[in-house]
Parts: structure tokens; C-alpha cells; sequence
């Protein structure tokens, strides 16, 4: 659903990024090590539209929650930000860890956000059935 919202949007005329989020988050640590992080960081803000994918299979370390929590603060109220994700929004807490910060990104995702809450078997599990 995310990347069909992507692809609409991009026919629309937006400016629209997607990641796996561990992929992101290994580019970005990557990117400190080269010294175009700032650029990175840059580029992800000014994005209409960003989906990270995929959120959650790993719970963040310290490089990874800041950069996470830069990423939100520099988007909050001004554009788009797509989070998927097989777990509920109650783990989120737990994986993106320490707590002050943890509540910081949540306070500017959660109370802003559309969820959809998806229920049922996986689409790929349902179109490999039918194959």
C-alpha cells in the first residue's frame, strides 16, 4: 500500500523517496563515515513524500535512533512521512529505545498520523498459493 501511495504520488508530480529501513539507516551511517551525511540528511527533508519500509526487524542502536529522530524533527509539519511496519505502533517504543527520545519521535508521528491498521493473511502468502 505504501509504495502504491508512493507511486501515485510520484505521477502527481511529487518529490518521493523510499527505503527499507535498515538499508536507510546503514546508508546514513555509511554517509557519517564519508562525510555527506548532512547532505543525505538534507535530501531526505525536502522529500514530499519519504517511506521507510519495513520498520521495526531490528530495535535501533544510538547512531541509528538519532539519525531517526533528526530525520522526523526535520519533517514534522512540513511533509509527507510514510512508516510501514509488521509490528503495532505499541512495540514502536521498544525498538526505537531510549526513552526520552523514543517519545519525542513518537510524539511528532503518532498524534499526526493516518493509521491503517491492516488485519488478515499476507498478500504474498495469498499470491504464491495462487501460482
Amino acid at each position: 500500500m505504501a509504495s502504491a501511495i508512493g507511486h501515485q504520488a510520484c505521477s502527481l508530480g511529487y518529490k518521493v523517496m523510499y527505503f527499507n529501513t535498515n538499508k536507510l539507516f546503514t546508508m546514513l551511517k555509511t554517509s557519517k563515515a564519508d562525510g555527506s551525511y548532512l547532505k543525505q540528511i538534507n535530501k531526505l527533508e525536502k522529500q514530499d513524500l519519504l517511506i521507510l519500509d519495513d520498520f521495526g526487524f531490528k530495535p535501533l542502536d544510538t547512531i541509528n535512533r538519532n539519525s531517526f529522530m533528526e530525520i522526523i524533527e526535520n519533517r514534522h509539519g512540513k511533509h509527507s512521512t510514510i512508516i510501514a511496519s509488521q509490528l503495532p505502533v505499541e512495540a514502536w517504543h521498544d525498538i526505537i529505545g531510549e526513552q526520552t527520545i523514543a517519545d519525542a519521535i513518537l510524539d511528532r508521528l503518532v498524534h499526526t498520523a493516518h493509521r491503517i491498521d491492516i488485519k488478515g493473511e499476507s498478500i504474498r502468502k495469498k499470491l504464491k498459493n495462487n501460482y
